[in-house]
C-alpha cells in the first residue's frame, strides 16, 4: 500500500491562493519577464504542489494518533506557508529545510520531475529551485527556448564570474547562481545597443521643442488611412481610435486634425495635425476618433464608410499611413508635438531585405489584421523598426563572437547569445505596428502588443524609439532578463527538449504538468510572432530547434475549429489527443507517487447547475478512461477569493490542481448503490480535514470532487440501473448531493441555539419570519425564542422574529459575563470584531470566547459553521454574507495568531489551555 502525499490530504490553500494572487503584482526579478508567454501557472502555488506531491501525509505514519498526525501536518503546512512568499524564493536555509523534507519522504532519492507540456517553465523551474533534477519538454520551440534559459543554461555555469572586459574585477564579490550570467548580458547588451546607435541613431532624430531646445523621441504616433470613398472628397481620411494623447490634469494633450488645401494631393485637400491643450476644444464622447467597430468617419465631408470598404482598401493594399504626433522627453512630463518634415523623412525608408517573412494564419478568432491586407508577419512591422529589429538580431551574432575573444568558452558563448537574442525577441512586443499609446491617466505611454492572448487591428499606433530611456527601449529589455536570471536558484540540473507529449518516454520521471486547456488559447499561431525573430537571430546556435520555417501546429494539442474541420473535429481531435498522452504515461507511472496535473477553468463553461463544463468532463473522463485514480482537486486562484465573491464569480476557481493515482488493471466494478455507499463513508472524513485546513468556503465544493472523484475513479466502471456506465456529468452531480447532505448533518456537532440558528437562517436569511415558526422550531431543538432573543441572537416583536446580523450586534459585548454562548454566537461577534476592528481585536475575542470556563466555545465548531453557512448564503446568492462568512475562513490563520499572541501575554495564573498549535522542541 503506497504512502498518501501531502496533496492527497489536505494543503494550505488560503496561503497558496493568497501569494498567487499577490504575485500578478510582482515584476522586477519574476520569470515571466525573461520572455512572454501565455497562461502561466503562479511561482508559489506550483511550489507549493511540487511540495506536497513529494511529501508524505502523517496520516501514512501509523504510529501517530489522529491529533499528532494534526500536529505534524500544520508544521508541513507552516513550511508550505513560508514557501510561497515570493520574497523567500532565494531563503537558502528555507530551500534547505524544504528539500530536507522532500529527502525523508523520498528515502533520500527524490524522483526527477517533468513536466511534458512545459510552456513558460513554471513547473520545472520551481522543482529545480527544490533541489529536484528538473525535465521541460514541449512541441513548441519557443518554449523549449524559455525552458533552457530557466533550468538548463543558468545550472551550467553556476556561481561563474562575468568575462566581459573589466566587469568581475570592478566589483569584487561572490558571484552567486547566475549573478555572472546576468551581469554580462546586461553588458554586452549593453554593447549592442551602443554600436546599433553609431549604425542606425541616424534614423531616430531628436525633437526640437518649442523653446528651441532638443530632447530625445520616446515615440512617434501614427494614424492608418484609406482615401475616402465620396467621389467629392476622396481626401486621404486618417482612422483613429483616438485623438487623446494624455488625460493627467492641468497637462491634458490630444490631437486636432484640420483639413487644408493642398494642391498636389488629387483631392486638393488634405489633413494637417496639431496639438491641442485647452480642455474647450478637448475631443467629447461624440467626436473622439473616426473609426469603431462598425466603421468609419471622414472629418472632412462626415461620410460614413463602411468598415467592408475599409477592410477592401487594405487587402488591395491601399492603407497608408500618416504621422500624427511626436512625443518626446520633458520635465518630469510627455511633451506632445506636431509632425514635422523631418521625422516624416527619417521613417521614410525600404523595407530591409533579410526580414522574417512567412504568413500568417487564417485563424480569425486570434488574427485579425490578415482582413485589413496585413497578411505577413515582416507586416506587422514599420520599416524603420525591421530596420532596427534586424540590425539588432545580427549584432547578436557579433556579441556571441566578442564572448569567445573575452575567454568566454563556446557553450558560455552560444548562453549569452540565447539570452541576448531573448531581448531582441521581447522587444518585438513593443516595437510593431500594432502597439496603442496609452493616454489614461496612469499609464500614459508606450503599450505592448500582446494585452491578451491575440493580435488584433490597431487603427493609430506609435512606434517606440528603441535607443531612448523610456519603455520598451533595448537596453530595458537585457535589464529584465538578468533581473530574472539573478532570482533562479540555479542547484539542481535541468534539461528542455522538443518532444510531442503523446509520443515522447514517460520512464523514471514524476509528472507534473499544466497541459493546454482545449481551445483557450492556440500557443502555436501566437509564438510565431516571437519564433521568427528568435529564428533569425539563433539559428546558427540552435539549429535543430529552429530547423522549421514556423512552429509545428498539426501535433498541437488545442481544439483549433479553424484547423480541425468545425468544433465537432476540434473537439475529438483534442480528446484522442489528451487521452492518448495520459494513457503513455500511465504505461510508466510510478505507484510511490502522484502525479500532478493543473486544469484552468473558465466561466463560460459552466452550465446553469455551476457543476459541469465541457473541458472540465473531458478532462476528468480522460483521465479515467486512460487508467488514472484522481485522488485530489484543489482550486488555486490567481485572484483573491474575497474579490471573486463580491464580482459574483465566486463558484469557479481560476485554475484546478488534481492529484492522480495509476489504477489497478484488476480494479473492481461497482453499481451505483456501492458507488454512492462508499462516497457516503468516506467524504465526510475528507470533508471536515478540508474544513480544518486553509481552506475557504468558496473553495470548498472545488476541493471536495477530489475525494469524490477519488471514489468513482478508482473503479473500471460505476453501472447505472439500466446498464450503463455512469458518466462524469453525472458522478459529479452525485457528489455533490453528498456533499450537501454531509453539510447538512454536521448541525448535529452544534448546540441548540445554533442548530435553531441554522436552520431559521437557512429558511430567512436575516430576513423576517413569523413567532409561529420561530417558536415551533426552537422547542424542537430544546430551546425558546424568548431565550435567545435575551441573548441578542435574535429580535421578537409583534409577532415578528429575525435573527441579527453582525453589524447590528452591540460593541460592547462581554463574552465572559454571557451566562450561555453558543457557536453561533461567537461566530457573529467575531464577525463584527473582525470587519470593524480588524485581526488583533478579532484575536483578543476569540481567544476571550475560548478561555470560557465552561468550554461552550470550540474553534473547528466556530470555523465549521462558516463554512456551512457560506454554503447557504452562495445557494441564495446572499453575496455579502457569503462575503463574510468566507472573510473570517481566510483570515482565520491571522485571527488564531492573534488569539495566541493575546493568550501569552496574559498573567500566567489567569491563562485557559487552549487548543492551539503546540510549541516545537
Amino acid at each position: 500500500m503506497h504512502k498518501r502525499k501531502l496533496i492527497e490530504v489536505a494543503l494550505p490553500l488560503e496561503a497558496i491562493n493568497r501569494e498567487s494572487a499577490r504575485e500578478k503584482s510582482i515584476r522586477h526579478g519574476h520569470p515571466s519577464t525573461l520572455h512572454l508567454w501565455w497562461a502561466r501557472r503562479p511561482l508559489a502555488a506550483a511550489r507549493a504542489v511540487l511540495f506536497a506531491q513529494l511529501v508524505d501525509d502523517p496520516s501514512s505514519d501509523p504510529s501517530l494518533n489522529e491529533e499528532e498526525q494534526r500536529a505534524e501536518r500544520e508544521r508541513l503546512h507552516g513550511i508550505i506557508e513560508r514557501l510561497v512568499v515570493w520574497e523567500n524564493i532565494r531563503d537558502e536555509r528555507l530551500l534547505e529545510e524544504a528539500r530536507q523534507e522532500i529527502l525523508k519522504s523520498t528515502d533520500g532519492n527524490p524522483p526527477p520531475i517533468l513536466d511534458p507540456f512545459a510552456g513558460g517553465g513554471t513547473i520545472p523551474l520551481e522543482a529545480q529551485r527544490l533541489g529536484l533534477e528538473a525535465h521541460a519538454s514541449d512541441l513548441n520551440p519557443v518554449a523549449v527556448l524559455i525552458n533552457k534559459a530557466l533550468i538548463e543554461i543558468p545550472p551550467k555555469f553556476r556561481d561563474q564570474s562575468p568575462v566581459f572586459p573589466g566587469l568581475a574585477e570592478s566589483q569584487i564579490r561572490q558571484w552567486k547562481g547566475a549573478e555572472g550570467l546576468a551581469a554580462d548580458v546586461r553588458a554586452y547588451g549593453q554593447w549592442m545597443r551602443d554600436q546599433a546607435e553609431e549604425r542606425i541613431g541616424h534614423l531616430y532624430p531628436k525633437a526640437t521643442l518649442p523653446d528651441g531646445s532638443k530632447a530625445t523621441v520616446i515615440a512617434w504616433i501614427w494614424a492608418r488611412t484609406v482615401t475616402c470613398p465620396n467621389p467629392a472628397c476622396g481626401i486621404e481620411m486618417p482612422l483613429v481610435r483616438s485623438w487623446w494623447l494624455g488625460k493627467k490634469k492641468g497637462k491634458e494633450a490630444y490631437v486636432v486634425p484640420t483639413v487644408v488645401a493642398d494642391a498636389d494631393h488629387p483631392s486638393g485637400q488634405r489633413v494637417a495635425f496639431d496639438i491641442g491643450h485647452s480642455l474647450a476644444g478637448a475631443p467629447t464622447k461624440e467626436n473622439d476618433g473616426t473609426v469603431g467597430r462598425l466603421g468609419g468617419r471622414c472629418i472632412a465631408c462626415e461620410s460614413s464608410v463602411p468598415l467592408k470598404y475599409i477592410r477592401e482598401q487594405g487587402r488591395a493594399g491601399r492603407m497608408d499611413q500618416k504621422l500624427m504626433s511626436v512625443v518626446a522627453e520633458g520635465n518630469r512630463q510627455r511633451v506632445y508635438l506636431a509632425p514635422t518634415e523631418v521625422h516624416v523623412q527619417a521613417a521614410d525608408l525600404q523595407r530591409p531585405e533579410d526580414v522574417p517573412e512567412g504568413t500568417l494564419p487564417t485563424n480569425p478568432r486570434d488574427f485579425k489584421t490578415p482582413n485589413y491586407g496585413i497578411t505577413t508577419w515582416a507586416d506587422l512591422f514599420t520599416n524603420r523598426q525591421l530596420v532596427a529589429l534586424t540590425t539588432f538580431s545580427d549584432l547578436v551574432a557579433e556579441a556571441r563572437e566578442r564572448v569567445l575573444a573575452d575567454g568566454g568558452t563556446q557553450e558560455y558563448a552560444d548562453g549569452v547569445a540565447t539570452l541576448l537574442g531573448f531581448g531582441i525577441s521581447k522587444a518585438t512586443d513593443y516595437h510593431n505596428a500594432l502597439c496603442a499609446w496609452r493616454s489614461d491617466v496612469k499609464n500614459e505611454g508606450i503599450g505592448h502588443l500582446f494585452a491578451r492572448q491575440a493580435i488584433p487591428m490597431v487603427w493609430d499606433f506609435c512606434e517606440a524609439n528603441p535607443l531612448s530611456a523610456s519603455s520598451g527601449n533595448m537596453r530595458d529589455q537585457w535589464t529584465w532578463v538578468g533581473k530574472a536570471l539573478e532570482r533562479l536558484v540555479p542547484d539542481a540540473s535541468g534539461h528542455a527538449d522538443q518532444a510531442d507529449a503523446s509520443s515522447r518516454s514517460y520512464e523514471g520521471v514524476l509528472v507534473s504538468t499544466d497541459p493546454p486547456y482545449y481551445d483557450n488559447i492556440g500557443y502555436s499561431d501566437l509564438s510565431d510572432f516571437f519564433y521568427v525573430w528568435l529564428r533569425r537571430t539563433l539559428r546558427a546556435v540552435h539549429s535543430d530547434l529552429l530547423s522549421t520555417m514556423l512552429v509545428p501546429k498539426a501535433e498541437e494539442l488545442v481544439a483549433n475549429p479553424y484547423r480541425h474541420d468545425g468544433k465537432e473535429g476540434a473537439r475529438a481531435f483534442f480528446e484522442e489527443g489528451f487521452r492518448s498522452v495520459f494513457a503513455r504515461a500511465r504505461e510508466a507511472a510510478r505507484d510511490d507517487y502522484p502525479i500532478t496535473v493543473w486544469y484552468a477553468f473558465k466561466q463560460s463553461e459552466v452550465d446553469g447547475s455551476g457543476e459541469a463544463s465541457t473541458g472540465w468532463e473531458t478532462l476528468l473522463d480522460g483521465m479515467i478512461r486512460s487508467g488514472w485514480e484522481i485522488t485530489s482537486t484543489w482550486p488555486n486562484r490567481s485572484e483573491l477569493s474575497n474579490r471573486m465573491i463580491a464580482s459574483g464569480t465566486n463558484a469557479l476557481a481560476s485554475s484546478i490542481v488534481l492529484s492522480l493515482r495509476p489504477r489497478p488493471e484488476s480494479a473492481p466494478t461497482t453499481d451505483r448503490r456501492g458507488f454512492i455507499a462508499a462516497l457516503e463513508a468516506e467524504l465526510p472524513d475528507a470533508l471536515r480535514k478540508l474544513q480544518q485546513g486553509q481552506i475557504a468556503p468558496v473553495d470548498l465544493p472545488q476541493a471536495a470532487i477530489g475525494p469524490g472523484m477519488s471514489v468513482f475513479s478508482r473503479y473500471s466502471g460505476v453501472i447505472e440501473n439500466d446498464g450503463s456506465k455512469m458518466t462524469v456529468r453525472s458522478a459529479l452531480a452525485r457528489i455533490n448531493e453528498i456533499l450537501d447532505r454531509v453539510l447538512s448533518e454536521q448541525e448535529g456537532d452544534f448546540d441548540a441555539t445554533t442548530r435553531f440558528a441554522i436552520a431559521w437562517y437557512r429558511q430567512h436569511g436575516y430576513g423576517i419570519g413569523t413567532f409561529g415558526d420561530a417558536d415551533n422550531l426552537a422547542r424542537a431543538r430544546n430551546t425558546s425564542v424568548e431565550t435567545m432573543r435575551r441573548n441578542e441572537i435574535l429580535t421578537s416583536a409583534a409577532g415578528k422574529v429575525a435573527l441579527i446580523k453582525p453589524a447590528d450586534l452591540p460593541s460592547d459585548y462581554d463574552v465572559f459575563s454571557d451566562d450561555h454562548t453558543s457557536a453561533w454566537e461567537a461566530l457573529h461577534h467575531l464577525i463584527k470584531t473582525l470587519e470593524r476592528e480588524g485581526i488583533a481585536p478579532a484575536g483578543d475575542f476569540l481567544q476571550a470566547a475560548l478561555s470560557r470556563p465552561d468550554g461552550a466555545v470550540e474553534a473547528d465548531l466556530v470555523k465549521e459553521l462558516a463554512h456551512l453557512l457560506f454554503r447557504f448564503a452562495e445557494k441564495q446568492g446572499w453575496t455579502k454574507d457569503a462575503l463574510s462568512f468566507n472573510n473570517v475562513v481566510t483570515s482565520w490563520p491571522d485571527v488564531l495568531d492573534a488569539a495566541k499572541r493575546a493568550a501569552d501575554a496574559r498573567p500566567l495564573a489567569t491563562q485557559a489551555v487552549i487548543d492551539f498549535e503546540p510549541e516545537e522542541d
